[in-house]
């Protein structure tokens, strides 16, 4: 598949600055792709594969939490091709950027994939100057933020940081990260991104981290806050009515899962505790639809020599009412996937990609919308 990396770049380090000053402008043309033809294809060679039945039983779709309102789910344009571990993705311009992961045989992958919900069509926008998993993404002003990330297999992170210009379709080099780290969850509040939890050196723990930091846009620079109690990584991360919620997660791995939920108060610089995710989970998605926050997706088990026991990728679709601190089911997913791009656009929440069993073995380009429109 064929890709393009734009790189600018501004003496003086000042080019976030800049960018962070002026209006952004429209997304610029971007090539159309085709969906792809297979729905999974294994990392090892890059080919397609078929679902096994030991590998469909790891589907988990059950939630002890009460039922809401069903809503419903219906298929959406394929993924160009089948990827996973991007773990996240974020909306600009009304269209959903999906960067980075694993994909066609490789996990440093530098893919920038673009969705037009309108359309239901998927483009090709310039590639991240480097290939990484588990990059944090968030946008601002018509920009996309690309934070840290891993060049192996969910390991040996990096410090890079680049912003995207869709009227330029160009990265740009900023201020790197104060410490290395993949895994991260990046969010927008008050005009400013917060960087928060990830996994980092060295390589062989890949041990999670509580760190938050903060890029201001217009300065280019960084600045810390007070840390995320227990620290974490594949978090579900948004920003609500001033504050900032983190859910779920795990520490160090997916065998330990955890339903923390913490929410940061700005005001006062300090975390507090919340009504706990109803399924424990990491590598899922969080989005703010309706007043509501929606968690999907995710994976859970244990790993051992490379054979998955007790192997759990989740379909539930849990939500949170921030004003009653409760949470409710939905209609659970109907291909369950971990470490997905999901994003909330108009009345639809858009989950996109994904891995299809426990750990990164098998990628899926399955694109599944939901709403709760009748």
């Amino acid at each position: 598949m064929k890709r393009r990396t734009v790189l600018l770049s501004l003496a003086g380090g000042v080019a976030a600055g800049i960018a962070g000053l002026r209006p952004a402008a429209a997304q610029a043309p971007l090539p159309e792709l085709a969906p792809a033809a297979d729905p999974y294809a294994r990392l090892q060679g890059g080919v397609p594969h078929h679902l096994t039945p030991d590998q469909e039983a790891q589907r988990v779709t059950d939630s002890p939490a009460p039922a809401g309102p069903s809503g419903r789910w219906v298929g959406r344009a394929a993924l160009p091709i089948p990827r996973s571990e991007m773990a996240w993705a974020t909306v600009s311009n009304g269209r959903m950027h999906v960067v980075g992961g694993y994909g066609e045989g490789a996990v440093n992958r530098a893919y920038h994939h673009v969705y037009d919900p309108a359309a239901d069509r998927w483009h090709g926008a310039a590639a991240l100057p480097r290939g990484a998993n588990h990059v944090a993404v968030a946008a601002i002003d018509g920009r996309v933020y690309a934070f840290g990330g891993f060049t192996e297999q969910n390991r040996r992170s990096d410090a890079n940081a680049y912003v995207y210009d869709g009227a330029m379709d160009a990265w740009t080099v900023i201020a790197p990260l104060p410490r290395q780290r993949g895994a991260a969850a990046a969010v927008v509040l008050n005009g400013a991104l917060h960087l928060i939890g990830g996994a980092s050196e060295p390589a062989s723990e890949r041990a999670s981290v509580g760190w938050h930091e903060v890029y201001d846009p217009a300065a280019d620079r960084w600045s810390a806050r007070k840390p995320l109690p227990g620290a974490r990584d594949h978090v579900g991360c948004v920003a609500h009515d001033g504050s900032i919620h983190v859910v779920g997660g795990r520490f160090n791995t997916f065998e330990y899962n955890t339903d923390l939920h913490h929410v940061y108060r700005p005001d006062r610089d300090t975390w507090e505790a919340l009504a706990p995710l109803p399924t424990a989970r990491s590598g899922h998605g969080l989005v703010v639809y309706r007043g509501r926050f929606f968690a999907m997706g995710g994976e859970g088990g244990i790993l051992s020599g490379g054979v998955p026991r007790q192997a759990k990728v989740f379909g539930q679709m849990e939500s949170y009412d921030p004003a009653a601190d409760a949470w409710q089911r939905h209609a659970p997913m109907p291909t369950p996937r971990h470490a997905v791009g999901a994003v909330a656009i108009g009345d639809w929440i858009y989950v996109a990609g994904g891995g299809a069993v426990l750990g990164g073995s098998v990628q899926s380009a399955v694109h599944e919308a939901f709403t709760l429109q009748g």
